[in-house]
């Protein structure tokens, strides 16, 4: 028996030890995952903290063009109507005209013009200017304002 328990001995020596290890490997491995997910973690607030400050440098962007687009279109607006009145202008400079004047120099302008000023002009005014006008020409602006109308 003595030998018998001398032996069992012997193998719990060698057992114990042996069973040691690989409870070491998994604290080690468990230590190595955690360190890992850290720096994981780490790399994660980060990244974040970029996304937020580029979100925010987008949002600035984004608020700063809007504001832009708002002076375009006021600018755009203030242009037109400063281009209308200028037309009103002429336009009443026309009527003024005697008729045979005025249809003279519309003659000379383009037909987009022409016809703008007679849109503009009264119709009693404007009928009077076309009826003074070359038959091709007159039927020509007759044909712009009519698909203008439409």
């Amino acid at each position: 028996m003595k030998g018998f328990l001398a032996m069992a001995a012997a193998v719990l020596l060698v057992v114990l030890p042996v069973s040691a290890y690989p409870v070491d490997d998994v604290e080690v491995n468990l230590d190595k995952q955690r360190s890992e997910l850290n720096e994981k973690e780490e790399l994660i607030k980060q990244e974040t903290e970029r996304l937020k400050a580029l979100k925010k440098e987008v949002e600035e962007d984004i608020d700063k063009y809007t504001k832009l687009l708002g002076q375009i279109e006021k600018s755009l607006k203030e242009a037109e109507e400063l281009g209308a009145r200028r037309l009103r202008h002429i336009s009443k400079a026309y009527e003024a005209m005697p008729p045979e004047d005025a249809a003279s120099r519309l003659s000379g302008l383009d037909n987009d013009t022409a016809v703008q000023i007679l849109l503009k002009m009264d119709s009693k005014k404007a009928g009077l200017v076309i009826g003074m006008m070359q038959t091709e020409r007159a039927t020509l602006l007759t044909r712009e304002i009519a698909r203008l109308n439409k």
